[in-house]
């Protein structure tokens, strides 16, 4: 991610007259301690007849002696330097043990040493008193130093001063104002008064404009800018010279470059010098430009790239458009928190206590974005074995017709702001919702925690053990344990409506029915469990019936058409006119006379929703009104003339007698608190909340669930309160639209809705990485070592059409076998966007990878593709696609979902979520910016575009062990992938192949250069598959881990001699192969990085670090060579992963060295010509054999 930036800077005096100048002094050469790489640099003087002498001061500063054996009228000095911008991090430094905590004292050789940096100027009376106020209580030293710096940049204001010299300390803490150079000195003589040696900083500081403006503070400069500057340095044992800025309170860094250092700031004077009396005018100039900027993910295309990718990107929308393709993308990007990085939320597990909270606030973004009008759903995702707890849905819902299906979001409770809602206000919900869909009231029940279970849970104790404090293995356990007994088994957990809608749609909407439960304990038990209450209904105690009873859920066919909805005022009209009932004399929850009493839940006008339940008194209040509500037996009045009650609901079913009357769905309402959602460790944090939440029932006609919706809404606005919808999600129809963020182990997971066209696609992208931005997600993470290595998650693409019967790949079937035949004969497509695990084992395996089998039997299946379209034409049924290809693209395990090209919801026969017409592409890793995505995005574009005009028919290559070895180089990968942009150029689309250096970068960061007798040897991360070891055993069953411990590396070598010099890696000879470039060759090694006790081959150790040399074999000797440390090689072992790219890339570039090479005279290996190299992996050096 280096930039090379030059720095211009012109001092210039001019005199009135002829003058003599006498010896100049100019101090404007980069220092010898200078962190940053200087490429090159240039001293111009003006006049050109002078004399220099490059010297070194007593500080070993570079300076220029300058003598002028003639009189001048002007004096020029220009310097022009071109620096490398890499990112270092300026805490990595050491201590010795007894300097890590301030004050320590400088041993005597040392402070004799460093004498003149630690004498102080007397203290004047304001110098005295400022450090005094300082505090020197014993602590970090780092800290101790970060703590001064700061203050002093709080203290002392910043200003241009144009006069020469530097201001006393006494001087800039009476202004409480001074430059650069006035703040430093201050810091210089404080650090020197505590004890500790400090000197005074002349230099060039760079700022160049940031890729990323920050969230919260400042983000630097806007435009790049460089200026001559000054600071201070302290010297600490272990560590050297330290870099403090104290103008802006930070460390020094790769902006700083360091000039001149001295113990006086008179001593560090950029020019210095006597000459004639004259008057004189001073010109100064500095400027800083970008000459070469790698691709980096932060910025990873200029405008006018941009401008091209977009143009091109309507062209591939004319040729779809053009064809009538209909193809819809939509995807599963994953984002990571940017901060509490090692949390086992963001690394392994699914659920934790910070992830729903930054899901509601992402969802609540894309809510006002695209679910105008939609409502918010928490339904319940995933369910894998061995996790105790269900993963959490936040779905987003909008009518596709744009008409709006939630009138109000204020209603939508935010589970992150504590409100105090009990079973009370659940019971006074439940009852007003029943009035509003005019049913009874007398078939609602309250649920309970299952009395019998829990109080045999608690015989089952050891018995010096409380029941408060039981202390099971099992986490979860002892959560649920702890908080039935808190709150007492006689407590109502919430209430129960049996509901279903009646059959055929009424009139003027669906007449809701209801009727009695038969249960055969005395109350509603729920299941035990930490799920909401509507998953834990005890429905299998429910009256037996018949299968020919039984109401099914028959969902609808998605390739069927569908009619439009109701019109959105048509639905809520039912509800919104009327009491909470809707109709004459129903049942409300309001007091006598239909007022609502003070307190007992209603909100006032002009009052926030849930405002009023705030208070203690809320219990009994909601009881009296609820009372007043029902009647003194509980009796019922808000039964509809329309809906009479069957009297075969009163009547409990004989035994054996089929029960068809029945009704097994049921909406719940319970205050619960949500933070039992994220786990036993989460419900220990925070602040208790109770919020109100109502469970859908499954409902199998959207209409139904849209009526309902309009009935709750209703009843939450009449009564001021706030609701969570939960439970069972609307029957997916494409009248429907859907968001989706759900918890995956370590990331968060968006389900975004397909985009229909090219600007919606980019919209949809690039306003998603925003929200997430703006949240404080990212799309980085890193390895400890600072490789990136996306999210982890994956950026799965899906692509379909808008309705099923409008799938590309079902219309189509050649399209969906000509990308699985051009992605198998171009495998840099699987490797250039990858995540770092991939393999057999992987999450989406190639269909090659260690099953070459199967791609006879994919060879065989793309003809039956080919061959059944030829027979049946247009009319090819789509369930024969999906038959051709289901066993074929899966992985190791048979896993249709677990595959490269994943048709599990194209058009399976198990469920009609699985006939979708969707195409899912799983290989992708989510890339660190917005604009490569969509640059990937457009690639798939393309494809489906050129394949639909012109089926790709290519024979599919065995690729062999060339997979995993050839291909997980980043230069052959590199050349396959420019072999697909010669494809695309020719059939006319475009491509740049500099659009995907970001890309290449990403996946194969560079690790270092070296340049030595015209050979450039340059060294990337390659790919390396992580294997899958044997089941072990884990809670809740068995697992499966990867062994990591092993790394590869690709080196590239170009002005290559190979009949003369051979490469070898640790005293072994590395066997390269040509590129077809003269002189051009590459290699792979691959070692063992670290050896933990569950690797593959345990007794292989560490092979670190790698020392690579190029061997001259014609005299014995090594002529050059580098070193790559796996971990920091001062041993700074990181127990924490990099907070953003700028860490990670500065751990990654400590580990290489661009010297180290072996010495002396070497056991020569024959020349390259004549290594031989293995039979099976040719392009790589395997250091374990």
């Amino acid at each position: 991610m280096s930039i090379h930036a030059a720095l211009h800077h012109v001092t210039h005096y001019r005199y009135d007259r002829l003058i003599n100048l006498g010896p100049q002094i100019v101090r404007l050469r980069p220092a010898p301690h200078c962190r940053s790489k200087i490429i090159s640099y240039s001293l111009k003087v003006e006049p050109a007849g002078h004399f220099v002498n490059w010297q070194q001061d007593p500080f070993a500063n570079y300076m220029a002696r300058l003598v002028f054996p003639e009189k001048t009228r002007e004096f020029k000095v220009t310097v022009d330097l071109v620096t490398e911008m890499a990112v270092y991090n300026p805490f990595d430094f050491f201590l010795e043990p007894a300097a890590e905590t301030y004050p320590f004292v400088y041993d005597e050789s040392l402070a004799e040493e460093l004498a003149p940096y630690r004498k102080p100027a007397p203290a004047t009376p304001l110098v005295q008193a400022y450090l005094d106020q300082i505090d020197r209580t014993p602590k970090r030293t780092i800290d101790f130093l970060v703590q001064i710096n700061q203050q002093v940049q709080n203290d002392v204001g910043y200003l241009i001063r144009m006069e020469p010299g530097v201001q006393t300390p006494e001087e800039t803490l009476t202004l409480r104002s001074g430059s650069c150079r006035d703040s430093g000195w201050l810091l210089v003589q404080l650090l020197r008064h505590c004890g500790l040696a400090a000197r005074f900083v002349s230099g060039y500081l760079i700022q160049l404009a940031p890729d990323v403006k920050s969230l919260d503070g400042p983000s630097g400069t806007e435009v790049d800018f460089t200026d001559l500057h000054a600071w201070c340095e302290v010297f600490l044992p272990g560590a050297g010279w330290i870099g403090l800025d104290p103008t802006s309170g930070l460390l020094a860094g790769e902006g700083h470059i360091p000039l001149a250092c001295t113990p006086q700031p008179s001593s560090a004077a950029p020019i210095e010098g006597l000459i004639d009396e004259a008057e004189v005018t001073f010109g100064h100039e500095m400027s800083v430009s970008r000459l070469y900027e790698s691709p980096r993910v932060t910025k990873p295309y200029t405008e006018d790239q941009w401008a091209d990718i977009q143009a091109l990107g309507e062209a591939v929308d004319a040729r779809l458009i053009a064809g009538d393709v209909r193809l819809t993308m939509g995807g599963e990007p994953t984002f990571v928190a940017t901060v509490d990085r090692d949390a086992g939320e963001w690394n392994t597990d699914a659920l934790g206590p910070t992830k729903r909270g930054y899901a509601t606030e992402l969802v609540d973004k894309l809510r006002e974005e695209y679910g105008q009008g939609g409502f918010l759903h928490f339904g319940q995702g995933k369910w894998y074995p061995g996790e105790q707890l269900p993963r959490w849905a936040l779905s987003i819902f909008w009518r596709a017709d744009g008409q709006s299906v939630w009138s109000n979001p204020k209603l939508f409770a935010d589970e992150r702001k504590p409100t105090s809602y009990t079973d009370a206000d659940a019971q006074r919900f439940i009852y007003g919702l029943a009035g509003k869909l005019g049913l009874e009231n007398k078939h609602i029940l309250p649920g309970y925690e299952d009395t019998w279970y829990y109080l045999w849970r608690e015989r089952r104790l050891p018995v010096n053990v409380d029941p408060f404090n039981a202390k099971l293995d099992d986490e979860l356990e002892r959560a649920r344990l702890r908080r039935i007994f808190e709150q007492g088994l006689d407590k109502v957990v919430g209430y129960v409506l049996p509901v279903s809608p009646g059959h055929g749609p009424g009139l003027q909407g669906p007449n809701w029915t209801t009727g009695p439960w038969f249960l055969r304990d005395e109350r509603l038990y729920l299941m035990p469990g930490d799920s909401p209450m509507g998953y834990r209904l005890p429905l299998d105690s429910l009256p037996w019936a018949s299968k020919g009873d039984f109401p099914y859920i028959n969902p609808t066919d998605p390739m069927d058409a569908q009619p439009p909805l109701p019109a959105s005022g048509q639905i809520h009209g039912r509800y919104s006119v009327g009491g909470l009932s809707g109709t004459a004399g129903g049942a409300t929850a309001a007091g006598p006379g239909g007022h609502t009493p003070a307190g007992a839940g209603g909100a006032a006008a002009g009052s926030t929703p849930g405002a009023g339940l705030q208070r203690p008194s809320v219990l009994a209040k909601a009881r009296v009104a609820l009372q007043s509500a029902i009647g003194p037996q509980g009796e019922d009045h808000a039964t509809r003339d329309a809906q009479p009650e069957p009297d075969a609901f009163s009547r409990a079913p004989q035994r054996s007698e089929s029960a068809h009357a029945t009704i097994r769905t049921a909406l719940c309402v319970e205050a619960r608190d949500p933070r039992r959602a994220n786990g036993p460790r989460a419900e220990r944090q925070g602040q208790a909340s109770g919020v109100l939440y109502v469970f859908m029932p499954p409902l199998e006609r959207l209409a139904d669930y849209l009526d309902l919706l309009a009935a709750i809404e209703a009843t939450a606005e009449e009564l001021g309160v706030t609701i969570a919808l939960e439970g069972y999600p609307p029957p997916r129809d494409t009248r429907l639209k859907l968001l989706q963020v759900t918890p995956d182990p370590g990331v968060i997971e968006v389900n975004i809705h397909p985009a229909h066209s090219w600007g919606e696609l980019v919209q949809h992208t690039e306003f998603l990485y925003q929200a997430a931005f703006e949240t404080r997600l990212s799309a980085e993470k890193f390895m400890t070592d600072g490789r990136h290595t996306g999210t982890g998650g994956g950026n799965h693409f899906v692509m379909g059409g808008s309705t099923p019967a409008d799938s590309p790949f079902l219309r189509r079937p050649e399209l969906l076998a000509s990308l699985l035949a051009y992605w198998h004969n171009h495998p840099s497509l699987s490797y250039l966007f990858s995540g770092l695990f991939i393999g057999p084992t992987s999450q989406a395996p190639r269909v090659d990878e260690a099953r070459n089998d199967q791609v006879y039997e994919l060879e065989i299946a793309i003809a039956q593709i080919h061959a059944n379209r030829e027979k049946y034409g247009q009319s090819m049924p789509p369930w024969l696609v999906d038959r051709t290809l289901r066993n074929v693209l899966i992985d190791v395990t048979g896993n249709t979902h677990r595959a490269e090209f994943s048709i599990d919801k194209l058009y399976s026969p198990d469920s009609a979520t699985g006939r979708l017409g969707l195409l899912e592409l799983r290989a992708f890793e989510m890339p660190p910016h917005a604009r490569m995505s969509v640059v990937q995005q457009l690639l798939l574009r393309a494809f489906i575009a050129r394949f639909w005009d012109e089926p790709y028919t290519a024979p599919l290559t065995r690729w062999g062990t060339e997979l995993h070895d050839r291909f997980l180089l980043p230069s052959f990968v590199k050349l396959d992938f420019e072999d697909v942009v010669r494809d695309l150029n020719a059939a006319g689309y475009a491509f740049d192949p500099s659009w995907f250096a970001p890309h290449f970068e990403f996946r194969f960061p560079l690790v270092g250069e070296l340049a030595i007798q015209g050979m450039q040897l340059t060294l990337r991360n390659a790919l390396e598959p992580w294997h899958v070891m044997g089941e072990e055993g884990a809670p809740g069953g068995t697992a499966r881990y990867v062994d990591s411990s092993l790394e590869r590396l690709e080196i590239h070598l170009s002005g290559f001699n190979e009949s003369r010099y051979v490469v070898t890696v640790n005293g072994r000879a590395l066997s390269v192969q040509p590129t077809g470039v003269k002189g051009e060759f590459v290699g792979g090694v691959r070692y063992k990085a670290w050896n933990p006790p569950s690797s593959l081959h345990p007794s292989i150790g560490v092979h670190a670090p790698l020392v690579i040399d190029i061997v001259d074999t014609w005299n014995g000797r090594s002529i050059g060579g580098c070193q790559y440390h796996v971990t920091h090689p001062g041993g700074r072992n990181y127990d924490t992963f990099p907070v953003n790219a700028y860490e990670a890339e500065s751990r990654r570039l400590s580990r290489y060295f661009s010297m180290g090479h072996t010495g002396g005279a070497l056991k020569v290996p024959p020349a390259t010509i004549n290594v031989p190299g293995s039979r099976e992996f040719p392009f790589t050096l395997d250091l374990r054999r």
